[in-house]
């Protein structure tokens, strides 16, 4: 059996100095497992920075403004009243003096967002005036039909006043547009951006290559399962990492041929659970499960394990976002974490993209932040709120969210590059400021163009399988009409929840392929016949 009060220093001067001290490059980012990675947009050093318009505080015109805002927490709610983490005041005070915006905060763990956003939306009075919001379940459409949100048409796309955000992709729009109403600002991330991250030494010391094929990856996840891939001689090690967020069962099943949620199929979209290729994937999962290469109670695992799964080195393998992997791999090399192949100094992963030429596209968005249109019931308020919003998109905000404070976790060297100086063995360092990416809509940019992290070997590789991922990355041809479906706003998030779970129990043995079947048949009687017919009118008249 497998067993398996905080030292001051000062805002304004901090500031000053951040502000003082940027140079516009590429951009580079190292931040949590749902914020977007760097994109490049200038090679050149030593140039101004281009947004000195937007750089300047409101101070000198108003006082701070007060928003609340309910938003994920990744880092165990470091940045609440009372918390103890160095510096945590001092960037929060610096967020605050360069957006000329109070905030209040309310932190809510990722694996109950969903729970939270529903009960916010059962009392709009109490709302936050600008809320996170993960998934566009049928809850969101049904509330912003009722006119739970702001329709920012009328106000984000005036570039006098957010000249960030104003640069939104009209596309990615289209796809938070409900009933002509914009509901949401998006949270951009890279359509490239999934893949699979692997121990390199364990692959090394077990004479594998690198996985190509589903056969590939089934028997990496065995050898690194029962082949003593850190060489212990005790039976401690599992081939995939897996926890209850099921996105990388989204993703493997790619490689089988199944579609990105819904698929084309002989002229018509259908949900991919139609498709044949579905069940060889679920009958893939279960084998995988059956055989004991991911943790029996995987389902039950909070997210906030996941990564630390890896990095223990308990698991191999890490399948979800290529900045995951990477996270990892700096992980070992920061702390020195030794390889299992002699000789070789720090443990090491490999990043690779697809599996039978397949993965997984994002929407191009990772969330949106809504605003209530019961607490932001004026126009100044709206505009706080999009002040905020935008001034958080500036390269000064997305260094602080990714790097911190000048001088105490990064510093510039001697060739304008930027430097990270925290001590890698404080497992707190970061959290005195990751937090904050999550109030970030990285709107125009996915990192700062000013100043950037010169590229060790572990980023040049994520970024390397992006690109390299973008014309085999599968998208979803649903996105724009589901989001208008009359059924989906409805029923959405049961019918959702209804495929989900099936498709849990039946990996986990719970139901067999006639529990399966009753579960689809279920989800077309509750509402699924209704949406794919509503679905595919759309998709026929477009």
């Amino acid at each position: 059996m497998k067993r398996k009060k905080i030292r001051r220093v000062t805002a304004i001067a901090l500031a000053t100095a951040m502000l003082a001290s940027m140079t516009a490059c590429g951009g580079d980012n190292n931040s949590n497992q749902t914020t977007p990675a760097a994109t490049t947009t200038s090679n050149s050093a030593g140039t101004t920075a281009s947004n000195d318009n937007t750089t300047t505080t409101q101070a000198e015109n108003k006082e701070k403004a007060e928003i609340t805002f309910m938003t994920i927490d990744f880092e165990g709610n470091p940045l609440s009243e009372g918390a103890s983490i160095p510096y945590a005041e001092e960037c929060l005070a610096l967020m605050e003096d360069y957006t000329n915006t109070k905030v209040d905060f309310t932190w809510v763990a990722n694996d109950v967002l969903e729970e939270k956003v529903t009960l916010a939306l059962a009392n709009p009075k109490e709302m936050p005036m600008i809320m996170a919001v993960g998934e566009i379940t049928g809850a969101i459409i049904s509330a912003a039909n009722a006119g739970a949100f702001i329709d920012l048409n009328n106000y984000m796309f005036d570039s006098a006043k957010y000249p960030n955000l104003s640069q939104a992709n009209p596309n990615v729009c289209q796809s938070l547009t409900v009933g002509g109403k914009l509901i949401g600002v998006y949270r951009a991330r890279v359509v490239g951006r999934y893949g699979i991250a692997y121990r390199a030494d364990w692959a090394e010391k077990l004479g594998l290559d690198e996985p190509k094929t589903i056969d590939d990856m089934y028997e990496m996840m065995s050898q690194f399962t029962y082949g003593d891939p850190d060489g212990n001689e005790q039976d401690d090690t599992y081939g995939l990492a897996l926890c209850q967020y099921t996105g990388p069962f989204d993703i493997m099943q790619t490689w089988f041929g199944v579609g990105n949620k819904w698929a084309e199929q002989d002229g018509k979209l259908i949900p991919v659970h139609m498709q044949p290729e579905y069940k060889e994937a679920l009958d893939w999962f279960k084998k995988m499960y059956d055989d004991g290469l991911v943790y029996k109670d995987w389902a039950v695992r909070g997210s906030d394990q996941w990564e630390d799964n890896v990095k223990n080195g308990e698991c191999g393998i890490f399948i979800d976002t290529t900045d995951g992997g990477r996270r990892i791999w700096d992980y070992f090399v920061n702390n020195s974490i030794p390889s299992v192949i002699e000789g070789q100094e720090t443990a090491s992963m490999n990043l690779i993209g697809t599996i039978n030429d397949k993965t997984l596209a994002t929407t191009g968005y990772n969330g949106m932040f809504v605003l209530s249109a019961s607490t932001c019931n004026t126009d100044e308020k709206i505009e706080d709120c999009l002040h905020f919003l935008d001034k958080m998109c500036d390269d000064e905000m997305l260094v602080l969210s990714a790097w911190g404070l000048q001088d105490v976790h990064w510093k510039l060297d001697e060739n304008g590059y930027l430097v990270d100086i925290k001590d890698p063995t404080d497992a707190n360092a970061a959290k005195a400021y990751q937090a904050l990416n999550q109030t970030v809509a990285y709107i125009p940019n996915t990192a700062q163009t000013s100043p950037i992290k010169e590229e060790n070997e572990r980023t040049q590789r994520m970024n390397q399988v992006r690109e390299e991922n973008i014309p085999y990355a599968v998208f979803n041809p649903a996105n724009a009409y589901l989001i208008n479906s009359s059924t989906y706003s409805l029923s959405g998030a049961t019918l959702d929840q209804i495929l989900s779970q099936a498709r849990t129990q039946y990996i986990c043995g719970q139901i067999d392929e006639a529990g399966l079947q009753q579960a689809w048949d279920t989800w077309l009687s509750t509402g699924g016949q209704a949406l794919i017919d509503e679905v595919n009118e759309q998709y026929k008249s477009n």
